[in-house]
């Protein structure tokens, strides 16, 4: 009995593995997720028994490793063979001899030195100078010991995780914090926005949880009723299994950064010119409920919001990498703020790095204000292995860098709060070469890990190929929008695979 995916008789000896319907669902997620658009029904099906013919090793290497194979389209589809065949030992698919010698030779590409930028093009050469750019760079006006005890006191035992009654001291806290600065409550003369949860039997109603608000309004008539928030998420996820998970960078680092910018804002002689909001959301850990209710309940109507900020987990690096890199996401949907970015610089010794939000999707508490289209930036320094983890404590916090990225928040809300024009959301995407040189340096210092052995064979290959990808790029020094959907793609199957 044939099957539909079958191959014809002259090409069985091409045939690399009869695949189960389970192991089909699972190849076509992975490869829909890095292929993206590209119609991959000829090769896969959904017969109960599929055949995937592996490409000729020559063609394959070469493609996969040859500099001169820049189209991004052409990368992604002949890299495919050799994908299946690693995907294949990831889920325990057993591999004839020729698919575990081609398998032997990406080893042995991905333990080769890769080629860097440097080595293999002139950087120097005027308007294709592919060279991290040179922005100023000030000295931050917030210290360690500033941000140190907020995170100290939301991630400690006593907090239990930030849930329950852990949660309710943290909310207090964050409250007692607004009234001493003298912040006027954002909620009908109350602190704390109530989110309801379903009623119990008998009708009553409950409270799932409690955003905590505060505001500043604005020294200037005219635009004060215009308003820029600064937020970051309190809760985390409590306790388990009697183990409690701390949460210090998650998100303990972003709320202290709200609680010392609201206090260096307090503290102007004059306020800015349109009014500023300090919040603290609830539930993010629950499918971003606390802040989907603040948008579906806001004091004003969401077009006067003219600038969503929120920071989480700014205390760590991506990966435990050794980078002092805060991402900042969303200032391509924003017309004045990646100038307004350019302008500020960056805090004295630490690096900013511009992608766009659609190469990590919703996250994080800017969700509900990027589907109505408010303009808004995400300030985060990436996962790391203690994420999620009873090990996200105090004590490895880099208060430094908290500080730091604080600094910068402070800087560009003031600067938007202060400018004759807000920024307009912006509909269209247009390439930059900054996302690509973060991804590229991103995918180097994960190749120097696999060296050391800190990498799988699957995880190898998906770094090469991240790092292939982006060289090619930066050494041409322009990027089409058909190479940022493949970057796109990269920088996804990333997250999924590695970090």
């Amino acid at each position: 009995m044939s099957h539909r995916g079958s191959l014809p008789a002259n090409r069985q000896e091409n045939r690399v593995h009869e695949f189960t319907p389970g192991e089909v669902r699972c190849y076509k997620l992975l490869v829909s997720l890095v292929f993206g658009r590209i119609d991959l029904c000829p090769i896969i099906s959904d017969s109960l028994s599929v055949s995937v013919c592996v490409f000729r090793r020559g063609i394959v290497m070469q493609r996969i490793i040859c500099p001169a194979a820049r189209s991004s389209r052409n990368h992604r589809f002949t890299s495919l063979a050799t994908l299946f065949l690693l995907l294949g030992q990831a889920v325990g698919v057993s591999l004839p001899a020729a698919a575990q010698d081609e398998v032997s030779q990406v080893k042995a590409v991905q333990t080769a030195a890769p080629a860097t930028v440097e080595n293999t093009v002139a950087i120097s050469n005027g308007e294709k100078n592919v060279e991290e750019s040179t922005r100023a760079s000030f000295i931050p006006g917030f210290k360690p010991e500033d941000v140190r005890p907020h995170v100290e006191y939301l991630a400690s035992d006593d907090l239990r995780g930030r849930r329950g009654m852990g949660g309710q001291a943290a909310a207090r806290y964050i409250k007692n914090h607004f009234r001493k600065l003298e912040l006027l409550p954002l909620f009908d003369g109350e602190y704390l926005q109530k989110i309801p949860g379903p009623p119990r039997e008998d009708g009553r109603k409950t409270i799932y949880g409690q955003n905590v608000g505060a505001w500043l309004p604005g020294s200037d008539p005219e635009l004060r009723d215009e308003f820029v928030i600064v937020s970051a998420h309190y809760d985390h996820l409590g306790m388990r299994e009697g183990k409690i998970f701390h949460g210090a960078d998650d998100n303990a680092s972003g709320t202290s950064m709200v609680l010392e910018v609201a206090e260096r804002f307090a503290s102007l002689k004059k306020s800015p010119a349109r009014s500023m909001v300090f919040l603290s959301f609830d539930l993010e850990e629950h499918m971003l409920w606390g802040s989907r209710w603040f948008a579906a309940h806001a004091p004003w109507e969401m077009e006067q919001i003219k600038l969503f900020i929120t920071a989480d987990m700014i205390g760590r690096s991506l990966g435990n990498l050794p980078i002092a890199t805060a991402f900042v996401m969303g200032s391509e949907h924003g017309s004045t703020l990646p100038g307004t970015l350019d302008k500020i610089g960056e805090p004295a010794g630490f690096n900013i790095a511009r992608m766009g939000i659609d190469l990590i999707g919703t996250r994080s508490d800017y969700g509900p204000f990027r589907e109505q289209k408010v303009p808004f930036l995400f300030f985060s320094t990436g996962e790391h292995p203690d994420y999620h983890k009873p090990t996200d404590t105090a004590e490895k916090i880099n208060y430094k860098q908290v500080a730091a990225v604080s600094s910068l928040v402070f800087r560009v809300t003031r600067n938007v709060a202060e400018s004759e024009t807000p920024p307009l959301w912006v509909e269209k995407i247009e390439p930059q070469l900054e996302e690509v040189r973060a991804v590229h340096h991103i995918s180097e210092l994960l190749l120097e890990a696999g060296r050391n052995g800190e990498l799988n064979t699957f995880q190898q290959f998906i770094v090469t190929q991240a790092e292939v990808q982006t060289r090619l790029i930066l050494e041409r020094g322009t990027v089409t929008p058909e190479e940022r959907v493949g970057l796109i793609r990269t920088a996804q199957i990333l997250l999924l695979s590695v970090f």
